[in-house]
């Protein structure tokens, strides 16, 4: 395992090589998960191009770090991990809150970015009133009186049977996430909103969502799509907001459509 200390928080890392002339790729994960979300898309994608895989903070292994914690400071904990591992020009792939962050780390550092894949994820997320009612709940009776509710946006019904040892794993990946990164993670949420700053993305971008995506709906990543100047949009079929985990074959394939798009870089970490 690989770790760094990062704007004093230790953030869980991991990087996978490639040869330097294939671009690179980091994958920021959703709220509630670990890096460990996007196995089924690295292992296809292993060789091809370089990989950077990381826990934000409150999250997985990484720290929780000072609290409050904005979606700037989220971008900044990226940015400050890129440069230490002298990445450049790569190509950043945000789920979900993974998509806010790499909005803002382009805003921020645009130097660092050659071009965006958003998946499941908007220019804002959600009402003020919706994340005040989950964080609530969570200070209330903790994460585990939201599981339920969260899965059924996470997941279609089929991924949701019982018989799915894979459901139990990813809702015991939720209810062991640190209580107050989770808090904290939504309050970033409700406190962003790149509606502007969407549409002075000028690097290639494409916007991806699951047919069924019950937190960020298609027409929610379409409005986000029009916004971004020449963004691509693609809606996977049979899946709902967590495409890597349920349909990792089909963004594969659209990751791997998207790159060919994009002339050849030296990035490689």
């Amino acid at each position: 395992m690989q770790f760094a200390r990062i704007n004093d928080v230790t953030i869980h890392y991991q990087v996978i090589g490639a040869p330097a002339d294939r671009p690179v790729i980091v994958f920021i994960n959703s709220l509630g998960t670990d890096f460990r979300i996007w196995r089924d898309v690295v292992v296809r994608l292993a060789g091809d191009v370089a990989i950077l895989l990381y826990d934000k903070r409150g999250h997985g292994l990484s720290d929780v770090g000072q609290l409050p914690a904005s979606i700037e400071d989220h971008a900044t904990d990226l940015a400050c991990l890129l440069d230490l591992l002298s990445v450049k020009d790569a190509v950043i792939c945000g789920l979900s809150v993974g998509g806010l962050i790499a909005q803002s780390l382009y805003q921020r550092r645009p130097d660092l970015v050659r071009a965006l894949i958003l998946s499941d994820t908007a220019h804002k997320i959600g009402t003020a009133e919706s994340w005040n009612a989950r964080i609530a709940a969570v200070e209330r009776k903790g994460i585990g009186s939201i599981v339920d509710a969260v899965m059924e946006r996470w997941f279609t019904p089929a991924f949701r049977r019982p018989e799915n040892t894979a459901y139990a794993g990813y809702c015991n990946m939720l209810t062991r996430q640190p209580v107050e990164g989770y808090i904290a993670t939504c309050e970033a949420i409700r406190d962003a909103d790149f509606t502007e700053a969407a549409k002075r993305i000028t690097v290639p971008t494409i916007c991806i969502v699951g047919d069924q995506d019950g937190s960020t709906p298609p027409d929610l990543v379409l409005a986000t799509a029009k916004l971004i100047p020449g963004a691509r949009y693609e809606v996977i079929a049979d899946c709902a907001h967590i495409p890597c985990v349920e349909q990792p074959e089909a963004l594969t394939a659209i990751i791997r459509a998207f790159l060919t798009s994009i002339s050849p870089g030296d990035s490689s970490p």
